[in-house]
C-alpha cells in the first residue's frame, strides 16, 4: 500500500476517536444539568423565598388600607345582594302572615299569660351580629388579613339575613298562633266565635297580627345563625380539632352555642312560642351558618381551616410566581454552563486535532525524506 494511503488511514482513525470521545462528553453535561434543575429538587433558596412570602403575607401585606377596596370591588355582587335581603326581610314583617282557623277547642294550649319579652327585638342584632363583627375586627388587628375580616364580615351577614328571610317567609305562610295567643285575640278574656268556630278577635290589630307568627322562632334562628357562625369562626382560629386533646378550646366554641341556646329557652320561659318553633328554628339557623361560613372558609376540621380560602390563593399565587422565577434563573444558569462547557470542549477539539495534524504531517515529511535519500 502506498505511503499515502497509510497516512490517510491514521489520520482517520485519529479523527474517529476524536469525535467519539466529544460526542461521549456531551450527553453526560445535558444530563448534569437537567438534573440538576428539575422542578422537584429547586435550591434552599426557593424553599427559603417561598418561607419569606408566606411570612410577608401573613404579616400583613394584604389590609384593609392595600387592599381593602380590591376585595370589596370583586365582591361587589354580594353586597349588593345583601341589601336586596335586607329589603325583603323588611316587606316579609310588613305583610301580614297567614290568620290560620283557631277554635274554640284549641284554646287549651293558647291560654298562656301575656308577657313581655326576656331577649328584646333590638338586643338581637347586639349580640348575633355586632358582637361577632366586634371579634372579627380583634383577629384582624392581630394577623392584619383583610381577606379573613372581609368574609367573614360577609359570611356573617349573609348567614343572619338568609335566616331572615327563610324565617320570616315560614312565619308569615304558617300563620301558627303563640301560646299567648287567647290573651292576644281576647284581651278582656270575652272570647267570642262565628258561626264556623273561628276567633273573632277584638284585641289590638298589631298584637293579633304578631300572634300568629309563633313558627318559628326568630330569636332562636337569629341567635344561632350570628352565634353559630361565631363559634365555627373560632373553632378554626383556635384549631379546636388539631388532634392535641385540648379539651378547653371546647369550651370558648360551645359558649356561643349556649348563649343561643338559653335565648332559645327564653322564648318557652316568655310564652312566644312552642318548643317546636324554638327546635326548628335554631336548626335552621345553624345549617345556614354552616352553609355561609363553608362559601369562605375550609372546615374548622380541617388542617387550613384557620384562614379564608383567597389567603391561601393568594399564598398559592406568591408560592408560583417564585416557584418560576426559581426555574427561571435555573434554566439561565444552565444555558450558561453548558456554553462554557461546549467552549471548552471545541478549544480542546482543535487543539487535538491540531496536535494530530502537526504530527501526521511531520511522520509523512520525514518519510519522503528517507525515500529521496
Amino acid at each position: 500500500m502506498p505511503w499515502w494511503d497509510l497516512g490517510s488511514l491514521s489520520r482517520l482513525k485519529n479523527f474517529s476517536g476524536l469525535f467519539q470521545d466529544v460526542s461521549s462528553k456531551k450527553p453526560e453535561i445535558s444530563a448534569v444539568n437537567s438534573d440538576s434543575f428539575t422542578p422537584i429538587d429547586l435550591p434552599l433558596i426557593g424553599h427559603r423565598e417561598d418561607e419569606n412570602k408566606m411570612q410577608e403575607v401573613q404579616l400583613g401585606s394584604h389590609t384593609v388600607r392595600s387592599h381593602g377596596m380590591t376585595v370589596a370591588r370583586t365582591h361587589m355582587h354580594d353586597w349588593v345582594i345583601l341589601m336586596l335581603l335586607g329589603l325583603i326581610v323588611v316587606i316579609l314583617n310588613v305583610i301580614h302572615p297567614f290568620y290560620r282557623f283557631v277554635g274554640k277547642d284549641m284554646m287549651t294550649d293558647l291560654k298562656y299569660p301575656l308577657k313581655s319579652n326576656t331577649v328584646p327585638v333590638w338586643a338581637i342584632p347586639m349580640y348575633a351580629v355586632a358582637l361577632p363583627i366586634a371579634i372579627f375586627f380583634i383577629v384582624y388587628f392581630r394577623r392584619r388579613d383583610v381577606y379573613d375580616l372581609h368574609h367573614a364580615i360577609l359570611g356573617l351577614l349573609f348567614s343572619v339575613l338568609i335566616t331572615g328571610v327563610i324565617t320570616d317567609a315560614i312565619k308569615d305562610a304558617v300563620g301558627r298562633p303563640r301560646p299567648d295567643f287567647f290573651w292576644r285575640c281576647f284581651p278582656d278574656g270575652k272570647d267570642v266565635y262565628d258561626q264556623l268556630g273561628n276567633v273573632v278577635c277584638h284585641g289590638k290589630k298589631s298584637v293579633i297580627k304578631e300572634g300568629h307568627k309563633s313558627f318559628p322562632s326568630g330569636h332562636t334562628s337569629w341567635s344561632f345563625a350570628g352565634l353559630g357562625f361565631l363559634s365555627l369562626y373560632l373553632s378554626g382560629k383556635i384549631k379546636v380539632f388539631d388532634r392535641k386533646g385540648h379539651v378547653a378550646k371546647l369550651c370558648i366554641v360551645f359558649l356561643p352555642l349556649l348563649f343561643a341556646s338559653l335565648v332559645g329557652v327564653s322564648r318557652v320561659d316568655d310564652y312566644w312560642h312552642h318548643w317546636q318553633d324554638v327546635f326548628a328554628g335554631g336548626l335552621l339557623g345553624f345549617i345556614v351558618a354552616s352553609f355561609c361560613y363553608l362559601q369562605f372558609f375550609p372546615p374548622p376540621y380541617h388542617a387550613q381551616g384557620w384562614g379564608p380560602y383567597a389567603y391561601f390563593q393568594v399564598l398559592e399565587e406568591s408560592r408560583s410566581v417564585t416557584q418560576a422565577a426559581t426555574i427561571v434563573n435555573g434554566s439561565n444558569v444552565q444555558v450558561t454552563e453548558a456554553r462554557v462547557e461546549n467552549q471548552e470542549d471545541e478549544t480542546s477539539i482543535h487543539g487535538c486535532m491540531g496536535l494530530s495534524l502537526a504530527h501526521n504531517s511531520g511522520s509523512a515529511l520525514e518519510e519522503l525524506e528517507s525515500g529521496r535519500r
